[in-house]
């Protein structure tokens, strides 16, 4: 059995802020729909959001960036007002 030190390198980001390089939107068979009327900008969703693809502007949710975003829907799943919710589809604006 190989260590691992002699297991070669595999999906690193080495360099600071290639991150945004790598969109990778296109995985998703759900997106993030976030109903404005039910939405109390509380921020749990971005704080719970694993690929920091929900945008904050001045305190205020602006929506998830559909390039990055996975839709693995744990802004919805952890939204207390339930203003998230997952729609079929791979939808990139």
């Amino acid at each position: 059995m190989k260590g691992y030190k002699e297991i070669p390198e595999g999906g690193n980001i080495i360099i600071p802020g290639s991150s945004m390089d790598y969109k990778t939107g296109l995985w998703k068979d759900k997106y993030p729909v976030r109903n404005i009327k039910k939405c109390t900008n509380c921020l749990i969703c971005f704080s719970f959001c694993p690929e920091n693809c929900i945008k904050v502007v001045k305190g205020k949710i602006q929506d998830a960036d559909l390039k990055y975003c996975k839709g693995c829907g744990i802004c919805a799943k952890e939204c207390p007002f339930k203003a998230i919710h997952m729609e079929a589809g791979c939808f990139i604006k």
